[in-house]
């Protein structure tokens, strides 16, 4: 195997990051490897780095040091954002414009093809298109998350990235997700969420790993351990 292909086997490399927020630490000496088609779950309590760490993977934050690279380069550059797809805690939907006109706009900046066929079957298929041509300011905090995920999801992401995604959905909302999380399993995506439903996550997830006050306390091999050895982790790394 040549060097070349070394580098760019790894969907994310993370060499000892580090992330201070006003000369506070957020995350510290941070090392992992992520190759295609890996669903990992990244758990630990409120506060552990969590949020930080998908931020720092999705392009929207910046490591204070360290390397990161995603699809064997730097994660700033473009083309490597366009294969990200991230669905946070904020929606980043603006609110007096329709679902339309948000993921139009959107679709535009990715130059995605048939942007009007694809924005349709979104729609549909997070069970909105009755509500297209809404503000989004009316809608429920269930029904922005939906869009939400549409718009992650509008030009087919390689890297699907989700913090806490099940947060404020109602039950309809979540039998998508899951059905989504399942369909990115079976296409060979690459799928990173964080979460505090380990026993609800394990089924999707070949690996996974815990955060504990900004360092990585403990992170799987090549099975995952069941959920009362899971528990039982948990509760020893975050004592």
């Amino acid at each position: 195997m040549t060097q070349r292909t070394q580098q760019t086997s790894w969907v994310v490399e993370a060499r000892n990051l580090h992330k201070t927020f006003a000369w506070t630490p957020v995350l510290s000496d941070i090392s992992f490897r992520i190759v295609s088609a890996e669903v990992v779950g990244i758990f630990g309590p409120n506060g552990a780095g969590k949020t930080t760490l998908l931020r720092l993977l999705a392009a929207l934050l910046t490591p204070t040091s360290g390397r990161l690279t995603l699809f064997g380069s730097a994660s700033s550059e473009l083309a490597v954002r366009r294969k990200i797809g991230f669905l946070g805690h904020e929606s980043y939907l603006y609110p007096d414009l329709t679902p339309e006109e948000n993921l139009t706009f959107y679709g535009r900046a990715y130059q995605i093809p048939d942007l009007k066929g694809r924005i349709a079957q979104q729609l549909e298929y997070v069970g909105l298109q009755d509500w297209r041509t809404m503000p989004v300011r009316y809608f429920s905090r269930g029904m922005e998350q939906r869009l939400s995920l549409a718009r992650a999801l509008l030009h087919a992401p390689d890297l699907f990235l989700l913090d806490e995604p099940d947060t404020g959905l109602d039950p309809r909302a979540v039998s998508i997700l899951h059905a989504t999380l399942a369909e990115a399993k079976e296409q060979a995506k690459t799928v990173i969420l964080t979460s505090h439903d380990f026993e609800r996550t394990r089924e999707l997830c070949t690996r996974a790993l815990i955060l504990h006050r900004g360092r990585i306390a403990w992170q799987s091999e090549a099975t995952l351990p069941s959920p009362q050895e899971f528990v039982e982790l948990y509760t020893a790394c975050t004592r």
